[in-house]
């Protein structure tokens, strides 16, 4: 269960055109859902000056024009938003997305889910039956282009990361620590264990939307075998597909 943390939320400038609205110092599930929730109301808002948003796992971060919205104004509109509800009570916004992303656990492909396993204190097969039933919310995205943080998981996926980094996973991997899993959307090193692949395209550009995930979604990742995962990597998209959250 996500608890208040004390203290906040806190709004604090971020150099000379940014302004930081924080909902906790620590990940938890009402921090996130509130600078997501806060986020979408500064959007709806359209005030004249603010240039670009965007939210993160515990904060909502606004640019601003300063010589056309002054720190001290954006301040007072921020701290009247807050104001007006229990933003750690607040709802989503509407309009996100539940995407089913067919993931191959373990095996050669993703060769860390046995000692992922371990860790938990798990079986490889209960490994997969819980991650592959997991329905688990894009916290932000970061780090590379469309990547994105999903969680919370069950208590038991409360794992450290590795003492050591992995030199390089693949593109579309899926690693985990910390009751959170990344998806990569490039080659790149790691210090978390690589437990599924994916053959996911998280990066699309020119589409209207370039990036598949946004924070507020959802995801699952079912598990499909070693056979089925080399027909997806033909398949548009990765056989990613996605419906509109009631």
């Amino acid at each position: 269960m996500a608890l208040d943390q004390p203290g906040f939320p806190i709004i604090r400038t971020a150099g000379i055109d940014g302004m930081l609205v924080s909902f906790g110092d620590r990940l938890d599930e009402a921090a996130n859902r509130a600078a997501i929730a806060f986020r979408a109301e500064v959007e709806r808002a359209g005030w004249e000056g603010v240039q670009e948003s965007s939210s993160s796992l515990v904060s909502c971060y606004l640019r601003f024009d300063p010589l056309t919205l002054s720190h001290a104004d954006l301040e007072a509109r921020l701290r009247e938003v807050m104001a007006s509800r229990d933003w750690l009570q607040a709802d989503l916004p509407a309009g996100r997305r539940l995407h089913r992303i067919p993931t191959v656990y373990g095996g050669a492909l993703a060769p860390q889910l046995g000692e992922a396993a371990s860790e938990a204190g798990l079986s490889e097969a209960q490994a997969v039956e819980m991650l592959s039933e997991a329905q688990v919310r894009v916290t932000a995205l970061g780090f590379a282009p469309g990547q994105p943080y999903l969680g919370l998981l069950p208590e038991v996926w409360n794992i450290p990361r590795q003492s050591a980094l992995t030199p390089k996973v693949p593109k579309g991997a899926l690693v985990m620590a910390i009751r959170q899993l990344v998806l990569f959307g490039v080659t790149a090193p790691t210090g978390w264990r690589h437990v599924g692949q994916t053959a996911a395209e998280l990066f699309r550009l020119g589409d209207e939307r370039p990036f598949l995930l946004a924070p507020g979604d959802e995801v699952i990742f079912p598990a499909v075998s070693e056979a089925e995962f080399e027909a997806l990597r033909r398949a548009p998209g990765g056989g990613a597909r996605w419906e509109t959250l009631a």
